[in-house]
């Protein structure tokens, strides 16, 4: 069955876009968020890649003082429009001798008010532009120095992690900083001009009217920490289930044929609704609770609007105040909670990001391969002499799995290495390609202790063949291909008959050019294997690993990629991991492992002469017989 994968319900999106003319209203807040485990540290190296952005900032910052400032200054002239209409009607009913409306005051109010508002769009446009160029390259840079960091990190970092872990890290991570930072970056800088600028323009109206919408404003914050915290419960809930439910049903249809084999789609279905009902009545509770808020806080901000229309009325009958201003400050206290909102809502966002930031700074902060040689050793004309001298390994410090081992193979020796499973087969391997780098002695070849040369040109030696086969999404010619750069179509095709692949491949449809799927399942095991083989004779390398090559394959295919596998060796030091004895009889050499040492080596005759564990494997394979307790 395939591992949980437990996925987060999506976080509430935030507005795009800073406010413009019309002042739109904010997201709903009560969403939770992850919160960084060092938050100040986070945003200290998240803001040295922003400061490299100091210029366009400024730019940003100057975009949006003056898209605040024209959009925010327009209800106060449209006011002066609603005064000027409003003295010339009365003046009118109460026959004032010459009184008259304005309308070419009201017209070039009008065109002023255009005006502003292009400017006010305008300069959102640019604010929007540069924010978006900013954000793309900060997210450019963090995931080229991520890919960079990926590149360099030993493989015992990919062996303890798992690829959902890492690829999230280098995807979803850092897509959060990119959209966090582009809404950051351009609606907190807006909300808080805008949230000042209002408070200024309400001070220039009414002191009065101002204490009476801004004395709402602890309510609506009560209101809101109040469901918000509750909320956050109920969607911590809704995230647990909806992992659990996205395990079930990916263990389900990752095993779909194990599930009928076994008769267990009723108690699959039992358990999927099991799931979804609670999925249902968490979900359900959570939306319902944060989307009250809202609705609350437009009626604590109706208490305020109509608060502030009575006393407004008030004054406007005692003459204390116009008519327009009274229009203009109820428009903003309208939108006065409005900026609120969004820069909570950032907030949370900021959270958000800093959670995620951290988790790219976990990854760019961990321990590097062993750096290379200052002055790389060069191997001319490689011809397979490996040598491991006295060479010691474990994974952890104080767990030693390898210790004193000695090995000297010929080139164009064959040398199969078998044991029993955590014997250190593969492990040896890997200390060979410097995968892992040894604890001590020497690993050499052609007399070059491998620490000397570079990783690319050491392992560009190696050709390998593995138990589970590797193709990508492409064509076969490409993945043949793939084994060289610069292939032409004859080397190719040359490297398809030599693996006894070539006639398979001209039966197909679209024969070289034919499409593998992503997990290349439109073609058989054996098949894959073939192509692989084909790969590692078109890189033509001076030393080949096979690791379990024919273990998944029916016993006739297992003869062709035998075949395939003889033609590559030739003339090759060549490493062979193998469970089945019968595929390494003819080896010059047999390493026989157990418990990370070498317990013995020969030839298949010489070692089933000594009477030891070789013989004890063999004869468990091919005489129905048992391993010795004490050698194993």
């Amino acid at each position: 069955m395939s591992e949980h994968r437990k996925q987060e319900a999506p976080k509430g999106a935030a507005p795009a876009g800073g406010p413009g003319p019309g002042f739109g209203r904010g997201p709903m807040m009560g969403m939770p968020v992850q919160k960084a485990k060092d938050a100040k540290g986070a945003m200290k190296r998240l803001l040295g890649y922003v400061k490299r952005h100091r210029a366009s900032l400024i730019v940003v910052l100057i975009a949006a003082i003056a898209s605040t400032v024209f959009g925010i200054v327009s209800p106060k002239i449209m006011g002066q429009v609603t005064t000027r209409l409003f003295e010339g009607a009365m003046a009118m009913i109460k026959g004032v001798p010459g009184a008259f409306i304005d309308f070419d005051y009201i017209w070039d109010v009008l065109l002023l008010l255009a005006g502003l508002y292009v400017l006010s769009a305008l300069f959102t446009f640019v604010q929007q532009y540069i924010v978006a160029g900013v954000a793309q390259k900060i997210v450019f840079v963090l995931r080229k120095d991520v890919q960079d960091k990926l590149a360099r990190l030993p493989l015992n970092y990919f062996d303890s992690r798992t690829h959902g872990e890492i690829l999230s890290r280098a995807t979803n991570d850092v897509d959060n900083i990119g959209n966090t930072l582009q809404q950051v970056l351009s609606q907190f800088i807006s909300s808080i001009v805008l949230l000042a600028g209002m408070v200024v323009m309400m001070l220039t109206i009414s002191p009065l009217l101002t204490l009476i919408t801004i004395v709402t404003l602890p309510l609506s914050i009560l209101v809101t920490k109040s469901i918000a915290k509750r909320s956050q419960t109920y969607f911590g809930s809704q995230q647990r289930t909806l992992g659990e439910l996205n395990g079930h049903v990916e263990e389900m249809y990752g095993g779909h044929t194990i599930v009928k084999a076994f008769g267990y789609e009723r108690k699959s279905v039992e358990k999927f609704r099991e799931v979804n009902d609670k999925l249902y009545e968490s979900g359900w509770k959570a939306q319902f609770v944060s989307g009250i808020i809202m609705p609350l806080m437009m009626f604590i901000g109706n208490i305020g609007y109509v608060l502030v229309s009575v006393v407004g009325g008030i004054m406007v009958t005692r003459q204390a105040i116009a008519i327009g201003d009274v229009q203009a400050f109820i428009q903003y206290s309208q939108q006065f909670s409005m900026p609120i909102t969004q820069v909570a809502n950032i907030a949370n966002m900021i959270q958000s990001a800093l959670a995620s930031a951290e988790r790219v700074f976990e990854l760019l902060d961990e321990t590097e391969e062993v750096p290379e040689s200052a002055a790389p050793a060069t191997i001319a004309a490689p011809q397979g002499h490996v040598v491991f001298r006295d060479v010691s390994f474990g994974y952890k410090a104080d767990a030693p799995l390898i210790e004193s081992m000695s090995i000297d193979i010929k080139p164009g020796q064959t040398v199969a290495i078998v044991g029993p499973t955590g014997a250190g087969k593969t492990t040896l391997v890997n200390l060979l390609m410097r995968f892992y780098e040894i604890g001590g002695g020497r690993i050499s070849i052609d007399g070059v202790d491998i620490r000397e040369l570079k990783r690319s040109r050491l392992r560009s030696l190696f050709g390998m063949v593995l138990q589970d086969t590797w193709l990508f999404n492409g064509t076969i010619r490409d993945n043949i291909a793939y084994g060289r750069t610069g292939a032409t179509e004859a080397e190719v095709v040359r490297a398809a008959q030599a693996a006894y692949a070539d006639h398979f491949i001209r039966t197909l449809p679209d024969g070289y050019d034919t499409v593998l799927n992503e997990d290349a399942t439109n073609l058989s095991q054996g098949q894959k294997q073939l192509l692989t083989i084909a790969r590692a004779i078109l890189a033509d390398p001076a030393i080949l690993i096979l690791d379990e090559a024919t273990s998944s394959v029916d016993t006739r295919t297992e003869s062709h990629i035998q075949k395939a596998m003889t033609h590559l060796m030739e003339g090759r030091t060549s490493f062979v991991i193998a469970h089945r004895l019968s595929t390494i009889r003819d080896a010059d050499l047999i390493l026989v492992m157990n418990h990370g040492r070498v317990i013995e080596q020969g030839s298949h005759e010489e070692l089933l002469a000594q009477n030891g564990f070789y013989t004890d494997l063999y004869n468990s394979q091919f005489a129905g017989g048992v391993p010795r307790q004490n050698a194993v």
